[in-house]
């Protein structure tokens, strides 16, 4: 089996403006991605006093980030059509900015339907952030270096988790829910104004100059490039390209399957044990909280892993995948909550590290040329799981009024994900 990754001698990294600029753009690409994460994250320890004060009954809180994941799908796409077509700083800057002064909106409205209304209008800008980032680094990145940079991107995730149930809580106590929307709305906005201004679009270019590149060449075909390093032309992509590629159909089915269980626990983990095994709120927001700083520190040990292992990455990703459906099984059962903290940070990994392994593979079959729209197609299929597995979960645990039959619907999406991985081709670089 040919070697997944390339060699150090074949790594070609572009320089920017000045010398490290690419990590500027990693680090502004990853904060973007960390509000939207955040923001997103808020409303697992928020759910219970949100649906109090608006008048929604339990089994029906599943439907808020129902609406959330729905527009969070949409400008997924949208995003990284724009991402090829535009370059990413306009999307990254300008999504978060929105996506912020939506959050405001949602701290102070006092309807159950126009909380459905604005949550997913913030869904709908704040699925942009993965697309653009991804394609930032995409550009600014290669070889084992892009491993690595996709690996800490893709910290933000789960760091969005931990600092929500950090402070959401104490936040909730103190002040209600209503603050903390409008706390992380604000810096979501401020973000934005600052990645407009020192973001650019590709190495050597200001963002207006790099958007406006080549916008009459014809559209770069998957995995095309002109050169290590090159700069991709910003025109619409032919999203019959992505179509086309069957290594990435199938990492768009194996990420649905993945994201079930990940953002299905986000969402109702919480909930879970406040209402099903009587934990505190304080205590419950905490587990997550150490279930989600394990994947912080875990991601860029498993990017600098997959960027040197000999065999193809599917298999390491697989065995995570594995193990997260297996510790959801077992998570489900427990009632202690010593026993909660104990099994957090192995299904933090689990839950967590297949992730930058399968934005990695998705990079490396698109090509900076489709990069964007690959990862913005891909994810809005990944966040179907999102869309749909929230109510799903609901509505088993309203029939059975079971812990453990919620978290086996769980556990159901990471199985049938790891088996997915196998197929995989290798990486043509």
């Amino acid at each position: 089996m040919s070697s997944l990754h390339t060699s150090p001698q074949s790594v070609s990294t572009p320089s920017g403006p000045l010398p490290g600029y690419r990590w500027l753009i990693l680090v502004l690409s990853w904060a973007a991605f960390l509000m939207t994460s955040l923001d997103r994250s808020v409303w697992g320890p928020a759910a219970p006093s949100v649906g109090g004060d608006l008048g929604v009954a339990l089994s029906s809180l599943g439907v808020f980030a129902t609406c959330y994941y729905v527009g969070y799908v949409v400008s997924n796409f949208l995003g990284g059509v724009a991402s090829d077509w535009f370059g990413p700083r306009a999307v990254l800057g300008g999504s978060i900015l929105v996506a912020g002064a939506g959050m405001v909106t949602f701290g102070n409205v006092h309807s159950m339907a126009l909380g459905f209304v604005i949550q997913a209008l913030v869904g709908l800008f704040a699925g942009a952030d993965y697309a653009a980032g991804a394609k930032s680094i995409s550009v600014w990145f290669s070889g084992r270096e892009r491993a690595l940079a996709v690996s800490l991107f893709t910290t933000a995730t789960s760091l969005g988790t931990v600092i929500a149930n950090l402070v959401v809580p104490t936040l909730i106590k103190s002040h209600g829910w209503r603050v903390s929307y409008e706390l992380f709305g604000s810096i979501s906005i401020v973000l934005g104004i600052v990645i407009l201004i020192l973001h650019r679009n590709a190495p050597g270019a200001t963002g207006a100059e790099a958007a406006g590149a080549s916008a009459a060449a014809p559209s770069t075909a998957v995995g095309a490039e002109t050169g290590p390093g090159a700069q991709p032309k910003h025109t619409f992509p032919n999203l019959l390209d992505v179509l086309r590629n069957r290594n990435l159909l199938i990492l768009a089915v194996a990420g649905f399957f993945s994201l079930w269980g990940t953002y299905g626990f986000i969402t109702w983990a919480n909930t879970l044990m406040i209402k099903g095994v009587g934990i505190d709120p304080v205590h419950a927001g905490a587990v997550v909280s150490l279930f989600a700083i394990t994947a912080v520190v875990c991601k860029p040990i498993i990017g600098f892993i997959d960027g040197r292992t000999k065999f193809h990455s599917k298999y390491l990703a697989a065995g995570i995948l594995l193990m997260f459906s297996i510790m959801l099984l077992v998570f489900g059962r427990l009632h202690d909550l010593t026993l909660f903290y104990i099994a957090a940070p192995f299904l933090g990994f689990a839950a967590y590290c297949y992730s930058p392994i399968q934005n990695n593979l998705i990079l490396g079959y698109a090509g900076r040329g489709l990069s964007g729209s690959s990862a913005g197609s891909i994810n809005a299929i990944w966040q179907l799981g999102s869309v749909i597995v929230p109510t799903a979960v609901g509505a088993v645990f309203s029939a059975t009024d079971s812990v453990y039959a919620s978290f086996t619907t769980l556990a159901a999406g990471p199985l049938l994900a790891a088996l997915l991985m196998l197929p995989l081709g290798a990486v043509k670089r």
